[in-house]
């Protein structure tokens, strides 16, 4: 990601707008600070796609409540699977007020998930002429993300879980999540409903997961930036309906995850904080549907579980669980 700096210093120019107003009018200024948000939002947004989707896997796998007050400890692996559409974006100078793609009308530019690029954007703005290269991505076709969870037994078909990862840093890349969810059983309000029917139950869950970048310090006279970190809150809301037979079960769940992302750049200099806020119009809140379809295989006190979840993007979730009743 050490290629994301030379994003940088073209943000910066809406600094300089700021304090050489007499040279530029606002439209200008305005019409800049929208082209680069628009190149950062193509390059982030399947990003924050993949987050909601893996924040969202692996919670719960049986729509069965859990015996009260009994433990079970749980390691997760999140593979999620990135198609072409994901890992580029076709930008066009039609899209863009100020900003042009150099010898060229339209590229296939990578987001996140893409890889190297050729593509350079070159613009002008208060008789200054500038460039730089599109943002280069990380060039995955796949990512892990693994989790250990913790889920408790609570009374009235209730259940507890909480997940927490550490930050951990990969190639000046670093990475943590944490998060809460809560399942309460339906076929407590049936009568006569035994554990070998198929159960009913409703999921809502929150998720953390905090993501910062890198990168050699640059000096750009108002401002020295060294890293960006992204901050996604996520929530999950879903029904659940499970099968068991003997010791296989199948389930599955349809809902509807929301996500919150906020942008912030770490550094120093008097252009930071206007860069910050700057980066906000970038945020919000986003829904997109889900839906989950998966197994467990029972042995002793321990449950495998495989779930595939479907949505914008592909993810399979493979658990190891260990119940403690």
């Amino acid at each position: 990601m050490r290629n994301y700096v030379k994003f940088f210093p073209v943000v910066c120019l809406f600094f300089i707008c700021n304090r050489t107003t007499a040279q530029s009018t606002p439209s200008d200024q305005e019409l800049l600070i929208n082209d680069m948000l628009l190149v950062a939002d193509n390059f982030a947004a399947p990003g924050a796609e993949g987050a909601a989707i893996q924040s969202s896997a692996g919670w719960f796998s049986s729509a069965s409540a859990m015996d009260e007050w009994s433990i079970e400890f749980s390691v997760h692996g999140n593979a999620l699977f990135i198609p072409k559409s994901k890992q580029n974006k076709v930008s066009s100078n039609s899209d863009f007020s100020i900003l042009n793609l150099q010898g060229m009308n339209n590229a296939l530019l990578p987001t996140v998930y893409g890889g190297d690029s050729e593509a350079v954007f070159e613009g002008s703005i208060f008789g200054q002429n500038f460039s730089f290269d599109a943002i280069e991505g990380l060039n995955k076709k796949v990512l892990i993300h693994p989790f250990p969870q913790v889920t408790v037994g609570l009374p009235y078909g209730t259940e507890v879980a909480v997940r927490y990862l550490p930050s951990i840093i990969v190639n000046d890349v670093g990475f943590s999540t944490y998060g809460i969810g809560l399942k309460h059983n339906f076929n407590q309000y049936i009568k006569y409903s035994r554990p070998d029917d198929f159960q009913f139950a409703a999921v809502a869950t929150y998720s953390n997961f905090k993501v910062d970048y890198a990168f050699v310090p640059v000096n750009i006279q108002i401002a020295e930036l060294n890293r960006i970190d992204v901050n996604a809150n996520l929530w999950l809301v879903q029904l659940m309906g499970s099968k068991l037979y003997d010791t296989f079960e199948v389930f599955g769940a349809i809902g509807v995850t929301n996500s919150q992302f906020d942008y912030e750049m770490d550094g120093s200099g008097p252009g930071l904080a206007i860069l910050n806020q700057s980066l906000t119009a970038i945020g919000g809140n986003e829904a997109k549907f889900k839906g989950d379809i998966g197994f467990n295989y029972y042995f002793n006190n321990f449950k495998v579980s495989t779930m595939f979840t479907a949505g914008s993007l592909f993810n399979a979730n493979l658990g190891l669980h260990y119940r403690i009743k």
